[in-house]
């Protein structure tokens, strides 16, 4: 016998402040559109071919951001398509796996580029390079600080069930000796459970704000070796910072694709949560034979769990117990009696 949480419940499973995620990425893209704008047409206007490359730099920044924001617009509005099985919180894990697609491209452009100078070293406009990369840097600055303003904290507060009364206390269960007649019996839970880590993460805004990052972090040791290539002569001080640069990216887009990667296949989210819903299962006499764990959208998890049992329970009996755990939006239990 298998039933999912009755009473009809919702399958919008997007993350905790997904409109005002939307609303600041698409800011940050204004910002960085009009400063790419800006430096192309003064490139053009003044002659400076730094300035010119500097705006089609950003230009792939503001492409980036592009696609976060669509992505975050295209999950609200298709939200509740029935076609969508499990909704559409993915979209943002698919958007920052492009991202770090993306991110590992440029880091190989930048490392390319950089080895290529250290064999072959340029002349280096010093009064033009230094203030663009100082502009640049206090962009980033404005959009690392505009992306990460909303005061996420990682955990999802939303209805776990929905469709249903949430108690924050206690959960009603079947009373586990209850023979042919059925009694409700209050369990009671100290605390509530909620998704950590890569289980609540929002993957969309976290690629967005590692691309500001990544380019932040660009520009600072751009800065460092063109300052010090400047008072030193250490021409090669700006090919080696491209080449750490390019490290640093490296390092973030992986750690972006393993994660999303993850997500987008179906990984296990949360070990320790399912061995913990195993546990309290299993505390009575009862098997956990099968249990599929995984992530629907940012703090919100599926799962699907069969349950042996030679008592007398349904499935509410099992869903009661699993309340505690308020990552839980969409859960099917089986039971086998034995």
């Amino acid at each position: 016998m298998a039933d999912s949480f009755p009473g009809g419940h919702s399958h919008i499973f997007l993350g905790e402040g997904h409109e005002q995620s939307e609303r600041r990425t698409w800011l940050v893209i204004w910002l960085c559109g009009a400063m790419m704008v800006a430096e192309i047409v003064g490139g053009l206007l003044f002659g400076s071919i730094a300035l010119v490359a500097d705006g089609l730099h950003m230009s792939t920044h503001a492409g980036a951001l592009l696609l976060a924001a669509l992505a975050y617009t295209y999950a609200r509005k298709r939200a509740g398509d029935p076609n969508f099985t499990f909704g559409t919180g993915k979209f943002g894990d698919l958007a920052g796996f492009t991202s770090a697609i993306v991110l590992a491209m440029i880091a190989l452009l930048i490392a390319y580029e950089s080895v290529s100078r250290l064999f072959a070293p340029v002349a280096i406009h010093f009064a033009e390079a230094i203030p663009i990369a100082c502009l640049g840097l206090a962009v980033n600055i404005a959009s690392a600080w505009l992306l990460s303003s909303g005061g996420h904290h990682g955990h999802s507060h939303g209805h776990a069930h929905a469709g249903h009364d949430h108690h924050h206390d206690k959960a009603y269960g079947i009373s586990p000796d209850a023979g042919s007649g059925q009694q409700d019996y209050p369990v009671v839970f100290e605390e509530h459970e909620h998704a950590h880590g890569s289980a609540a993460r929002d993957n969309n805004m976290r690629a967005a704000v590692v691309h500001v990052m990544a380019d932040a972090a660009v520009s600072v040791l751009v800065i460092t070796g063109l300052v010090l290539a400047r008072a030193f002569g250490w021409l090669w001080m700006d090919p080696l910072a491209g080449i750490i640069g390019a490290a640093v990216i490296a390092s973030w887009s992986y750690g972006l694709i393993r994660d999303t990667g993850a997500i987008l296949l179906d990984m296990n989210p949360d070990r320790s949560m399912a061995e913990r819903m195993r546990a309290m299962i299993e505390s009575d006499g009862d098997r956990l034979t099968d249990l599929h764990l995984w992530r629907l959208g940012p703090g919100h998890l599926g799962a699907i769990l069969s349950v042996a049992t030679e008592r007398q329970r349904g499935p509410e009996y099992y869903q009661s117990l699993l309340h505690r755990f308020r990552s839980l939006s969409h859960v099917t239990v089986q039971v086998q009696h034995r």
